[in-house]
């Protein structure tokens, strides 16, 4: 399979299945009464960071004062605008996201000191704290006392703001409730329920759709060029419309393990102990691909329920499967070890 890095939301023009989204905001701007504030909700991995990015370009570079003439938020990648949201340096825009621990943030100036550039994969591998804090919120506070470039829009990008943790949900609940003038705020949300009540009473809603199979399929030709048809067809089928999820398949041959998944599970009176014992250590040893089996073991517990003659015992192996997740992220379990017991119990359940 040939790797191509990943296209970052600021710097992707192209978005494909949320054009009903787009109309929305477009529609909300060329009438002169545009909301401050707005929540972009939907799974993680379909679109809406680019799409948040995709609006803060256009407030910045659209002309205010000729709204019918657009029809779509497209802003050309040779304008200043483009460039300058992709580097991050556009004076009228802020993005409120975790930062990066204390450790990793040591790497970015040693790597500044030294005249060196981080890539985007490089970036990419360094951590983040576990929650937006409430000192990241009051830098929003700071950057919306300034006066814009030309008196235009300020846009604030929260990415995302399900990880704002009780302070810094308060902070931002009294920009929401004040917001300076010509002031857009875009909260990315994966599941708007865990935003408080009155943050969400003072947005728009603006959700976006899961994609249709052939969308992700189109996105992963477009992504992912080296894949072939028959590996498209399946990836785009077992990721819940999500060509984030997709991608992250596509890299991590999520195809073949769930093909030997299968392999162990069905085997039966004939399961290999030291072949799964082989395939439990290399899952574990790997975080994205023990994420992703996570997700295989229960979509291979929902498809055999229906079909298995002891459907109590799998119904049974599905609840202990969810628990033993939840304690992988509460607790610090042996991986190993906990999907060794897993796949035996649904072996002797099948």
């Amino acid at each position: 399979m040939e790797e191509t890095t990943n296209i970052l939301p600021q710097k992707n023009s192209f978005l494909l299945g949320q054009d009903e989204a787009q109309n929305i905001f477009l529609r909300a701007w060329q009438s002169g009464a545009l909301h401050h504030a707005w929540i972009l909700s939907g799974p993680q991995g379909i679109g809406k960071a680019t799409l948040a990015y995709r609006i803060a370009r256009f407030l910045l570079w659209a002309d205010d004062n000729d709204k019918q003439k657009y029809l779509t938020m497209n802003v050309p990648e040779d304008s200043n605008i483009f460039q300058q949201v992709a580097s991050g340096s556009h004076p009228d825009l802020m993005v409120l996201e975790r930062d990066y621990t204390e450790t990793d943030k040591k790497k970015i100036i040693s790597a500044i000191k030294k005249g060196e550039i981080l890539d985007d994969n490089e970036l990419s591998s360094l951590k983040k704290s576990a929650f937006i804090r409430v000192d990241d919120v009051r830098k929003v506070s700071s950057f919306l006392t300034k006066t814009s470039f030309n008196d235009g829009w300020r846009v604030v990008i929260v990415d995302s703001a399900d990880e704002m943790n009780r302070n810094a949900a308060n902070a931002l609940l009294k920009i929401l409730e004040e917001p300076p003038a010509k002031t857009v705020l875009l909260l990315i949300s994966h599941n708007p329920s865990l935003l408080l009540p009155t943050i969400r009473s003072r947005c728009a809603k603006l959700p976006l759709h899961t994609l249709q199979p052939s969308e992700v399929a189109s996105l992963l030709r477009r992504y992912r060029s080296g894949l072939n048809e028959k590996m498209i067809a399946a990836l785009a089928e077992m990721n819940g419309g999500s060509i984030g999820k997709a991608i992250l398949y596509a890299d991590n041959d999520a195809v073949g393990l769930y093909d030997d998944l299968c392999a162990i599970l069905y085997a039966k009176k004939q399961l290999s102990v030291s072949k799964m014992m082989t395939f439990c250590t290399e899952v574990a040893a790997n975080a994205e691909k023990f994420g992703i089996m996570q997700e295989l073991i229960i979509k291979f517990l929902k498809e055999n329920m229906p079909s298995c003659e002891n459907k109590e015992e799998i119904y049974a192996c599905w609840n202990k499967a969810r628990q033993m997740f939840a304690d992988c992220v509460n607790v610090n379990m042996d991986k190993r070890m906990m999907l060794i017991k897993l796949l035996t119990d649904i072996s002797k359940a099948l």
